[in-house]
């Protein structure tokens, strides 16, 4: 029986997400995707977990699309990946993960890496990786999110710069767009991711998805938005039992232990 392509493990609060196809330099076939959305499906709907890590077996995070396997399944309305308790891991579909990401990067990391990454809030990279958006080389646009989320990552120049000419760019050059947030030493980047998911993870969860969600709103809808939901959201989180611990915790001066209540 062959092992799956995603895994997923538990650590505490944290759900790990893991490319696993090596053998391809973790190519991304419809199985391996269906159970990526799967995963994403997992990670939205587990109280228990607070914030998602995901990180590829091997040298290489992903050579992006297997087109041949990809290709017969895609239809009128374009690729539908997701199962039913699914989520689509780009969220291109309307439909928005409440929880945190953050995702460790190495080697290969081409298309579908390069907009899953976009999709996400925190990325760590080695010092090997290696980013392609080289859809316009194979005929076809960035379907994943880039279009629209690269340049208000990494500024109109930037982005257009590597969506239209399909070139590579390594780690610094990531990195200084602010497509990554930290650079380190390969082989170090899932230790590091997974310190940052338990730091996120160790704070009051319902207060971290709603802070997620107004920066979202902002980027969505506008500041004016984004204003406009403070107050009722701070009245909400105030009314909440980890609202009372996080309070007791400072008046104690000792760490919370927060409930997601």
């Amino acid at each position: 029986m062959s092992e799956p392509k995603i895994l997923t493990e538990r650590r505490g609060h944290v759900l790990l997400i893991g490319f696993n196809r090596p053998e391809k330099r973790n190519a991304a076939d419809f199985e391996l995707l269906n159970a990526l959305a799967a995963a994403y499906g997992e990670l939205e709907r587990d109280p228990e977990v607070r914030v998602g890590v995901v990180h590829a077996v091997g040298d290489h995070f992903t050579a992006g699309l297997d087109l041949a396997d990809i290709v017969p399944y895609v239809g009128p309305d374009g690729l539908d990946l997701v199962p039913e308790g699914g989520i689509n891991p780009w969220q291109v579909d309307g439909v928005q993960l409440s929880k945190p990401v953050v995702m460790a990067v190495q080697g290969t990391c081409l298309t579908l890496g390069v907009e899953l990454m976009l999709a996400s809030d925190i990325v760590v990279a080695a010092d090997s990786a290696v980013f392609g958006q080289i859809e316009v080389a194979r005929g076809i646009l960035p379907f994943g999110g880039a279009s629209i989320r690269f340049a208000r990552a990494a500024g109109w120049g930037n982005a257009m710069r590597y969506l239209l000419t399909a070139d590579r760019f390594d780690a610094t050059e990531a990195h200084r767009m602010g497509l990554v947030q930290e650079v380190v030493p390969h082989g170090a980047q899932l230790e590091r991711a997974l310190e940052l998911a338990e730091r996120i993870a160790a704070q009051a969860p319902l207060a971290v998805q709603a802070t997620l969600a107004n920066a979202r709103l902002a980027i969505r809808e506008g500041d004016a938005a984004a204003e406009r939901a403070l107050g009722p959201e701070l009245v909400r989180l105030m009314q909440t039992e980890d609202a009372r611990i996080g309070v007791e915790a400072f008046l104690a001066r000792a760490d919370p232990r927060f409930v997601g209540r």
